[in-house]
């Protein structure tokens, strides 16, 4: 007896649809990658698990390029049904957006590490040379910045050490200076002729003098003294006598 055609309808256990979904799953690819060289076809397909878990399959062409060639096909064909302007154009350029997030997201996962049983031997190798290269600008980037960083500290080494030389010189010259006048006060104060560094030359003549003005002789100064004394002492006299 032939087998009976099967009604197509959810499978309600768990455990016998999760070994259903494997099972199809794998003969889907099958077909998918027979018919993609058997007729020399472009074939990308997306699978979505219950879990939201993603396997796919993509001719040599790579699931990218399929899936913007679709896009622009769709784009093309709808544009001449619809009328610009009209909403059906921000719907599709909402999908067409929403396609472009997801597949970023999709290769996000994929250079982090995850889903990557979808992936070719030749996929992994072209990610693994797009990973090797982005290493490779990525410690550039870094050690030119570490090159920039200790640049600009040596920079402020330089300029700090160089504003020490002067503040160590200006010290030295201020304790030379200092130095200069205490032994300057020491020798005025304590020296063998610290009057005469404490007098002029003009004061001292005076003092020798006996107080003359403008080094007149002393006899002199001492008539004069008498002449304008003596009438003054004979006008008194003359009163005592009277």
């Amino acid at each position: 007896m032939g087998r009976g055609r099967v009604q197509l309808k959810r499978i309600e256990n768990k455990i016998n649809r999760q070994v259903t979904f494997s099972k199809r799953r794998g003969g889907l690819l099958k077909k998918a990658h027979e018919i993609s060289v058997l007729c020399d076809a472009e074939v990308a397909l997306i699978v979505f698990s219950t879990k939201g878990k993603l396997f796919e399959y993509s001719t040599d062409s790579s699931m990218e390029k399929i899936l913007d060639r679709y896009e622009r096909y769709s784009i093309a064909e709808r544009q001449l049904v619809e009328e610009p302007g009209s909403q059906g154009n921000w719907s599709l350029e909402y999908s067409k957006l929403r396609a472009k997030i997801e597949l970023l997201q999709r290769n996000q996962r994929r250079f982090m590490g995850e889903d990557l049983d979808s992936l070719s031997p030749k996929d992994l190798q072209n990610m693994e040379q797009q990973l090797d290269v982005s290493l490779k600008n990525i410690r550039s980037r870094k050690n030119q910045l570490m090159y920039e960083s200790i640049s600009e500290l040596q920079k402020k080494e330089r300029a700090i050490q160089e504003q020490n030389n002067l503040l160590a010189k200006q010290i030295k010259e201020k304790e030379k200076t200092m130095a200069q006048q205490a032994q300057w006060e020491q020798q005025i104060h304590h020296g063998p002729n610290a009057s005469a560094y404490l007098l002029s030359p003009h004061e001292l003549t005076t003092l020798n003098m006996g107080g003359n003005y403008q080094g007149e002789p002393t006899e002199m100064r001492r008539n004069e003294l008498d002449l304008t004394l003596e009438p003054i002492y004979t006008r008194h006299l003359g009163c005592f006598g009277a």
